[in-house]
């Protein structure tokens, strides 16, 4: 898929990938690219709920044009195995750059998310913000890259990721890359993995809630504030309800 905004316009472009059956074999191979001219604005996002069984290889891009926007706003709920790239060149001066992500991992499956943005032009922006629950026996893997070349002077780059593990199987690991070739820049990045507070638990199984039913708030609590964060108020519903169907 590509999405062209012109010099001077705005698009919002949504894109779901899901399966109408249940457990398939197979292979699916995503590519989308998102490019900006001048003073423009791209508002891109995705739910995609793929069976369990596939494998999943996600490759989307933007390059964003002098004063333009690239909002990326990704819901990874596949229950198969996913290998997913988002990467975001700020081309152009005074250009901007969002990546928010929510993920959900389960049962046995292997999930890697690298996303990346890439400062070309000067006082450019970019920004991301990645959540990420993992249960059962599921492993979900976290980069982060935020580069400044030389030259992109006065640019901001900052990340921010985190994982819960609900389970002594489950794996999740962050890994936060900044790559600075420029001095007259500001950047930063946050990162965490863990497992959820049994004081949390207890305290709300104490009110007479279930365990079952402590998890699911604790999931919930953790992913909003990447979900309240997303741009599109469509893409925020519909991610909602998924997120309560993969942890029900």
């Amino acid at each position: 898929m590509l999405v062209v905004a012109e010099d001077n316009s705005s698009v919002t472009y949504v894109e779901n990938y899901i399966s109408t059956t249940g457990k398939v074999n197979g292979l699916v191979n995503i590519v989308t690219e998102a490019i900006t001219g001048q003073n423009a604005k791209i508002q891109y996002g995705a739910v995609d709920t793929l069976a369990e069984g596939l494998t999943t290889y996600v490759n989307r891009r933007g390059n964003a044009g002098r004063d333009s926007r690239i909002e990326w706003a990704l819901g990874m709920m596949n229950d198969c195995n996913t290998i997913s790239e988002n990467t975001t060149n700020l081309v152009g001066d005074g250009s901007y750059g969002d990546t928010k992500t929510v993920v959900v991992g389960r049962g046995e499956q292997t999930q890697n998310f690298t996303t990346s943005i890439i400062h070309f032009g000067k006082n450019s922006e970019g920004y991301i913000l990645k959540h990420g629950v993992v249960k059962d026996s599921a492993t979900s893997i976290f980069n982060g890259i935020g580069k400044i070349e030389h030259g992109a002077s006065k640019s901001n780059a900052e990340q921010e990721s985190r994982v819960l593990m609900l389970s002594e199987k489950a794996r999740g690991d962050a890994n936060p890359i900044l790559l600075i070739n420029e001095d007259d820049v500001t950047a930063g990045h946050a990162a965490s993995v863990g497992r959820v507070d049994p004081l949390q638990l207890y305290y709300l199984m104490s009110r007479g809630i279930s365990k079952h039913e402590a998890e699911r708030l604790v999931i919930h609590g953790f992913l909003a504030p990447v979900v309240n964060e997303l741009p599109m108020e469509g893409v925020k519903k519909q991610l909602v309800e998924v997120i309560e169907r993969k942890v029900k």
